[in-house]
C-alpha cells in the first residue's frame, strides 16, 4: 500500500510528490494518527483483520500502534488514556456520536479499495455508500468505535480537463 503525497496549489491543480522530492522539500516525515477507542483488544483484532501490522514497540495495555505503510501509523488509545493526551482542556468527543475526523488514504486501485473495505466489513465495520466519480473512487467505513476512514483510489492526473 504505497501512498502518494498529494499537494493542491490554488489555481495550479494537483501534483504528486515522490518520496525523494518530499524529502528535499520537508525532510523525513512520519505521521501517527491517534484515535480514541473503548476496547483496545477489540481494536487490535479489527485493525489486524483489515491487514495492518501491529507494532509492538508502541503497544501497551492502554493502546496499540498499527503500521499502515512506511512512516504511516494508526495509534488506538483507550479513551481515558487518550483524554490525558489532550492537555488543552477540551472535552473528548465520542466518535460513535460526533464526527471527529475523516482519515483518508489512497490505495493503488479500485480493487484494493474494495478488498480493504470487504475485510473491514467482515471485521465489523459500518460502511458508507460508494462514491464513484470516475477519476476517483472511495468507500468510507467506521471502525467499531465510530472512527471514520476513507480509503480511495484516484487517477494520478486528477479529473479530466474540459
Amino acid at each position: 500500500m504505497t501512498s502518494r503525497i498529494v499537494s493542491t496549489v490554488a489555481g495550479r491543480g494537483r501534483r504528486s510528490l515522490s518520496r525523494r522530492s518530499r524529502a528535499d522539500y520537508r525532510g523525513a516525515v512520519s505521521i501517527f494518527v491517534n484515535v480514541p477507542v473503548s476496547d483496545v483488544e477489540r481494536s487490535k483484532r479489527f485493525f489486524s483483520a483489515i491487514g495492518w501490522s501491529l507494532d509492538a514497540r508502541f503497544t501497551s495495555e492502554h493502546g496499540a500502534a498499527f503500521v499502515i505503510d512506511e512512516g504511516q501509523y494508526l495509534m488506538v488509545a483507550e479513551r481515558e488514556f487518550f483524554s490525558g493526551m489532550i492537555r488543552s482542556g477540551k472535552t473528548l468527543g465520542d466518535p460513535a456520536e460526533v464526527a471527529l475526523a475523516a482519515i483518508a488514504f489512497d490505495l493503488p486501485s479500485r480493487e484494493a479499495v474494495d478488498a480493504l473495505v470487504a475485510r473491514a466489513e467482515a471485521a465489523g465495520a459500518t460502511l458508507d455508500p460508494v462514491d464513484d466519480y470516475g477519476f476517483m473512487y472511495q468507500r468510507g467505513f467506521d471502525d467499531p468505535d465510530g472512527n471514520h476512514f476513507e480509503p480511495f483510489w484516484a487517477e494520478p492526473d486528477g479529473p479530466p480537463s474540459d
